[in-house]
């Protein structure tokens, strides 16, 4: 189905083209027109599948159908992201379908002072784009009012949830009007989020882009068992064996970020990295330089890595499992996007099995195992098997100091026999 099907403002559909945008993807063509005629909206929809259109375009198209002049301080639709990279890129990506638009449009996130974004907020907004953190203190220093707000979206609900930023969405919703329109996506469908939808969304329709809590089936999934200490020289070996170039590989914590960077750095790689311990500013210069083709290895911590669009990326490498079967959707949604090919490829340890399993049961599909020679690890049960079989061939501490004992004792008895045998002869 084209956009042009969907009637749109001249203006708009003109930004459409402007876009390259022809075909909807599933999501689009299920979101857009119930969320045009101002039904809430509980979307499934994993990165990369062209969710932002899904909700941005119906809220543009009502702001056109009806016009009005925002007042000073206030915000016509607010957009709510876990994180600061994602704020910036949904601005950039809304800017963009706005771009024939006389609307103001802006993002409010931590690292900018509060005092610049202040003067923005105090003339209108038509739309913002805010981190949760960040909308808070606006609302606490009243440099912003959501009384009048008439549409709210949370963006990567799931995420702001593992956040914790579930106290920060309830105060703001607060803020906001009970009669409004309140669209929730997520990549994944837990409890949490369903419960969450249950308390903000009232009569909605329900979106699903793919079956709950699946990948994109453009991407490959691949699995390489490997010793945790092997991993650096593993993922060394496939990336110049394979000749992959831009590749994003996500660690779990920061410190295996930095250690991976010190060892790539003395095999000639280049690379950067991207986690909360980096300023925004060296944030920023890692992935423009990555998008740019001049890094070859980005490392990063999903957090940070939230919103990164990297368009024709192919591949994304775990080098640890997330602690989150979900945090495996995320992640993986970085490649395959907009119908490009993508290869998920993760290294997993055999203290990493059981992660591996849970993310197979949330994803509905056996993982493919690639054995490497030299890197492979031993089965799990079959290192257990051995290890049972050398406790039943083993003698226990207990029975070898009996026989120690019994030992002694015989050679004791010997012993005296001999002595008393020599006293008889002497006698």
């Amino acid at each position: 189905m084209k956009f042009t099907a969907l009637d749109l403002s001249p203006l708009l559909q003109q930004a459409i083209d402007a876009c390259g945008y022809s075909e909807m993807t599933a999501v689009q063509q299920k979101a857009i027109v119930p969320a045009r005629r101002g039904k809430d909206i509980l979307a499934n929809a994993q990165t990369g599948t062209g969710k932002t259109a899904a909700f941005a375009l119906p809220i543009l198209q009502q702001i056109i159908d009806k016009p009005q002049t925002v007042e000073a301080g206030h915000v016509r639709a607010l957009i709510i992201t876990p994180t600061r990279e994602l704020a910036e890129q949904l601005a950039d990506t809304i800017k963009g379908y706005a771009q024939f638009l006389e609307l103001q449009i802006h993002a409010v996130f931590g690292g900018s002072t509060v005092q610049s974004q202040q003067k923005k907020l105090s003339r209108g907004v038509d739309i913002l784009i805010a981190t949760p953190g960040r909308l808070l203190e606006h609302l606490v220093q009243c440099n912003t009012n959501l009384s009048k707000t008439q549409f709210v979206v949370l963006d990567e609900a799931d995420r702001m949830l593992d956040m914790g930023f579930i106290a920060d969405m309830s105060t703001i919703f607060r803020h906001t009007p009970e009669k409004r329109q309140t669209m929730l996506f997520s990549a994944t469908i837990s409890a949490q989020v369903e419960q969450l939808a249950k308390s903000i969304l009232h009569n909605h329709t329900q979106v699903r882009a793919a079956a709950v809590n699946t990948t994109a089936d453009t991407v490959s999934h691949v699995v390489y068992p490997v010793e945790e200490r092997r991993k650096a020289d593993l993922f060394s070996e496939l990336i110049n064996k394979y000749n992959w170039f831009q590749v994003l590989v996500f660690t779990s914590t920061k410190a295996q970020a930095d250690t991976l960077v010190s060892r790539l750095k003395n095999t000639g790689v280049t690379t950067a990295v991207c986690h909360s311990d980096k300023t925004q500013g060296s944030r920023r210069r890692a992935i423009a330089d990555f998008k740019a083709g001049k890094v070859q290895v980005l490392i990063a911590t999903e957090v940070a890595a939230r919103g990164l669009d990297i368009p024709g990326l192919e591949f994304v490498v775990n080098y640890n499992l997330p602690y989150l079967a979900e945090d495996y959707v995320h992640r993986i949604g970085r490649t395959g996007r907009a119908g490009n090919k993508g290869e998920a490829i993760s290294f997993v340890s055999r203290e990493e099995e059981r992660a591996l399993s849970n993310i197979e049961r949330l994803i509905n599909t056996s993982i493919k195992r690639i054995h490497m020679p030299g890197y492979d690890v031993g089965n799990r049960d079959t290192l257990r098997k051995n290890i049972s079989k050398t406790k039943r061939k083993a003698p226990s501490n207990k029975a070898t100091q009996t026989k120690i004992v019994n030992r002694h004792n015989a050679a004791s008895k010997g012993k005296n026999k001999t002595s008393a045998k020599k006293r008889d002869n002497r006698i």
